[in-house]
C-alpha cells in the first residue's frame, strides 16, 4: 500500500481580522482564533457540501508566550475507543508526546495497529474491557486498523503544537486560548490534492484584534487511497478472514 500522505500549509500569507475575545484572556495575552475553510474540487473548484475534518494548527515562530506550542511540557492522555467494531473518533488530533489510550468496549478481541506512516505500532490481541496505550512522539498522520475487523479505520494526526482545531461540516474552525505572538499556520486534510503539498508555512500574527483567519480553500483529490477504503490488507499483508464480518466475530 503506497500513498503520498499530505501535510500541507496555507497557500498565502494571512492577515488576521479583528474580533473581541474574553477580557480575562486578553489580560493574560491569549485570544480565541477562528477561521473558515472550504473543500473544493481540484479541477472545477466547486465547493464540497461537507467541509469537515480539515485540521489547522499554529506553530510558534517568535514572540509567543512562554508556553510555546512547539515544545509541550507534559504528556496528556487522549482516548481512541473501540466500540461496535468502529473507532471513536474517526479523526483524533494530539500534540506530539501525547499518550493515547485504546480501550476495548466490545465483547470481541481487537488488534489495533498502524504500519504505514506516522507512529508505527502493533498492540496485539486484547480482550473485552482491556486497555492499552501508545505514546505519539512522531509528527504526522497515523492510519489505524484492526487486524481482525477490516471495517475499523481511523486517523490520529500528531502535531508539534498545543493550538489546533478541526473544521465542522460547515467549515468552521476554532482554536481557543492562543498566546499572542507570531505563528506559522499549518493545514492538513487527508484527501488534499497534490498541488496543496509542500507549500511553505506562512506567518500569522496573533493578538487582540488579530484573531480571525480569512477564508481558506483546500483542493480535494479526485482519486487516491483513503483510510476509509476497504481494500487494505491485514498487518501481515494478507486478505482478511471473510468471517470477520460475522456479527459474533
Amino acid at each position: 500500500m503506497a500513498r503520498k500522505f499530505l501535510i500541507a500549509s496555507a497557500l498565502a500569507a494571512f492577515v488576521l481580522h479583528p474580533s473581541c475575545g474574553s477580557p480575562r484572556d486578553a489580560d493574560l495575552g491569549m485570544v480565541d482564533v477562528t477561521g473558515e475553510v472550504r473543500l473544493v474540487e481540484s479541477n472545477s473548484l466547486r465547493p464540497e457540501k461537507d467541509a469537515s475534518r480539515v485540521v489547522l494548527w499554529l506553530v510558534s515562530v517568535q514572540g509567543a508566550a512562554e508556553t510555546s506550542p512547539s515544545a509541550p511540557t507534559s504528556k496528556r492522555h487522549y482516548r481512541m475507543l473501540q466500540r461496535d467494531k468502529t473507532f471513536e473518533p474517526k479523526l483524533l488530533v494530539v500534540p506530539m508526546g501525547s499518550i493515547v489510550d485504546f480501550p476495548n468496549f466490545d465483547p470481541w478481541f481487537h488488534n489495533v495497529f498502524s504500519l504505514y506512516q506516522g507512529k508505527r505500532f502493533d498492540l496485539g490481541l486484547y480482550q473485552a474491557g482491556a486497555e492499552k496505550e501508545v505514546v505519539f512522539d512522531r509528527p504526522g498522520p497515523s492510519f489505524l486498523f484492526c487486524n481482525i475487523h477490516p471495517q475499523m479505520t481511523a486517523v490520529i494526526l500528531t502535531v508539534n503544537s498545543d493550538f489546533f482545531g478541526i473544521s465542522d461540516k460547515a467549515g468552521h474552525i476554532s482554536i481557543p486560548r492562543v498566546p499572542t505572538g507570531r505563528y506559522a499556520l499549518h493545514v492538513w486534510y487527508e484527501n488534499a490534492a497534490s498541488e496543496f503539498t509542500d507549500v511553505s508555512p506562512r506567518p500569522v500574527d496573533i493578538g487582540p484584534g488579530e484573531n480571525i483567519l480569512p477564508p481558506l480553500s483546500v483542493p480535494v483529490a479526485n482519486h487516491g487511497w483513503s483510510h476509509k477504503d476497504k481494500s487494505h490488507k491485514d498487518k501481515y499483508g494478507y486478505d482478511y478472514d471473510p468471517k470477520a464480518s460475522a456479527p459474533a466475530y
